[in-house]
């Protein structure tokens, strides 16, 4: 039987490589608070360092485009916090 596929992101263009819809998907993160479970600490610091990386990406594909800080702040680390704290 084949292995599932990892939820993982597709750069630049952050959406995710398995089911293509926006990355951090419902998959992705759950696999994600699973991997740092115990440690939303991590998690967050991990989700800081993407959104970082994200906003840059997204940025240089569309530079005329304004990026929604809190909306980008809601899809890459806004839900961690909700979920992994108890």
């Amino acid at each position: 039987m084949p292995r599932p596929r990892p939820h993982l992101p597709l750069r630049p263009l952050w959406l995710c490589r398995t089911c293509g819809t926006p990355w951090p998907c419902a998959d992705a993160r759950l696999i994600l608070l699973d991997e740092y479970a115990g440690d939303p600490v991590g998690l967050s610091i991990y989700l800081c360092g993407v959104l970082h990386e994200a906003t840059a990406d997204l940025h240089r594909l569309h530079p005329a485009e304004r990026l929604d800080p809190a909306v980008l702040f809601g899809r890459f680390l806004g839900w961690a916090r909700r979920r992994a704290m108890p």
